[in-house]
């Protein structure tokens, strides 16, 4: 699995800043944790020990993932990025045509993706279905809740 993953040059930087958090932070937290444990005794009945050597081994676990994810990302610098048309890297506004409801959406990376943030995974339904697409355009997605039609109000390259 060695393809490449696609990545706003913000999506590096958030990757880049977790890593450093985890080995710089909480990497050192648990191993200070563990050593703590150690000294109260019998390790079999140690729940302190336990949940700590946990932790570290997720920890570790979320270290050779960023590690890997980085090592394969393509990072996209939007600011060079224009247009009018939806492509990855856009920030796109869109309107419900059902409720009037403004959504506002970066197509991004689906390791960056987070959509309380307005960052939406390039593999969603609704980014696959706006890729290509211009203001003015409506688009129709598939939900949960049934087809949902959208309207393409803007896109912005920042």
């Amino acid at each position: 699995m060695n393809e490449k993953v696609p990545m706003t040059a913000g999506g590096m930087a958030r990757l880049k800043e977790e890593l450093k958090h985890l080995k710089t932070v909480a990497r050192p937290e648990v191993i200070r944790s563990i050593a703590q444990a150690r000294e109260h005794g019998d390790l079999s009945e140690n729940a302190e020990y336990h949940a700590a050597r946990e932790r570290q081994s997720f920890i570790e676990g979320r270290l050779a993932e960023l590690e890997d994810k980085m090592a394969r990302a393509e990072v996209i610098d939007v600011s060079h990025l224009s247009g009018k048309t939806v492509t990855f890297g856009a920030t796109v506004t869109v309107v419900d045509e059902d409720t009037d409801e403004k959504l506002k959406y970066q197509l991004v990376g689906e390791l960056e993706a987070d959509v309380k943030a307005g960052r939406l995974a390039i593999t969603a339904p609704l980014a696959r279905a706006l890729i290509g697409k211009e203001v003015g355009d409506s688009v129709e997605v598939s939900t949960p809740k049934g087809e949902k039609v959208y309207e393409i109000l803007r896109v912005k390259f920042v």
